[in-house]
Formats: structure tokens, C-alpha cells, sequence
């Protein structure tokens, strides 16, 4: 990365953003206003009114990687819950949370605690996020 280039590592949470000052990875505040609440993606950049652009990275997030012989099974069974879920190969990341990891160990899934950056599937509905939709 160039020395003038600017990034910003921010979690999933914090990429779903409105209106935020968020200070950049170099120290420079910046203030994000947008139009409507959007889930900013790893690797997207923010374009600031004088030109610079600021680029997104997913910070590194304490997540629970999934893995069991009936993969796509545990995988239903995490959407059915409505957690946003992230889907590699042979492997799924979730948020690190305990009733989820009981309701995995009780499918007869695998679990470790990982660190990585976090980038779930986006849902069907509202802007990325799993949880835009009504029932």
C-alpha cells in the first residue's frame, strides 16, 4: 500500500454504517455519510470529498469454524437462525457464540475457536445483511 493510501479494519458489525467518524488505520479521522444504512464488504473503498479514497478491511474477529461430515446440514441449520455465516471449503465461520456452538456440538458438529477476518455470505434481503427481512 502506497504512504498516502488510506484504510480502514473494522469488523462485520462495524461495516453496516450510516453515519460514523471512524478513525483510519494511518490515524485520520474520517467521517462516513451515507444516504442509507449500507454493509460496506472487505476490499470496498470510501471516496472522501477531496478525492482520496479509503480502503475497507475486515478485521480479524474470534469466530467459531464449523466442520462435520453433513456440512451442508449444520449450514441450514445456522441460517435457520438467521447468523450471518461465512462458507469456505469444507468449512463454515460463525461469530464466536455459545448457544450456537451447543446447538453445533449437538448436530454432531466440529468446532475450534479461530481468529480470522469475517466475511459472511450476504442475505437475500436488505443491503447484505441476513437480518433485513420480516417473518
Amino acid at each position: 500500500m502506497p504512504p498516502t493510501a488510506l484504510s480502514l479494519t473494522l469488523t462485520y458489525e462495524d461495516r453496516f454504517i450510516r453515519r460514523k467518524r471512524l478513525i483510519t488505520d494511518q490515524g485520520e479521522a474520517v467521517l462516513v455519510d451515507l444516504a442509507e444504512t449500507t454493509s460496506i464488504d472487505h476490499g470496498d473503498a470510501l471516496v472522501l470529498t477531496d478525492g482520496r479514497m479509503v480502503t475497507v478491511l475486515a478485521a480479524k474477529e474470534e469466530l467459531l469454524e464449523v466442520r462435520g461430515e453433513n456440512l451442508t446440514r449444520l449450514a441450514w441449520h445456522i441460517g435457520n437462525r438467521h447468523t450471518p455465516c461465512q462458507i469456505g471449503q469444507g468449512r463454515l465461520l460463525i461469530k464466536d457464540d455459545h448457544v450456537m456452538a451447543d446447538m453445533l456440538i449437538r448436530l454432531g458438529a466440529d468446532l475450534a475457536r479461530v481468529t480470522e477476518p469475517f466475511t459472511p455470505e450476504g442475505g437475500a434481503y436488505g443491503h447484505g445483511r441476513t437480518h433485513g427481512h420480516s417473518h
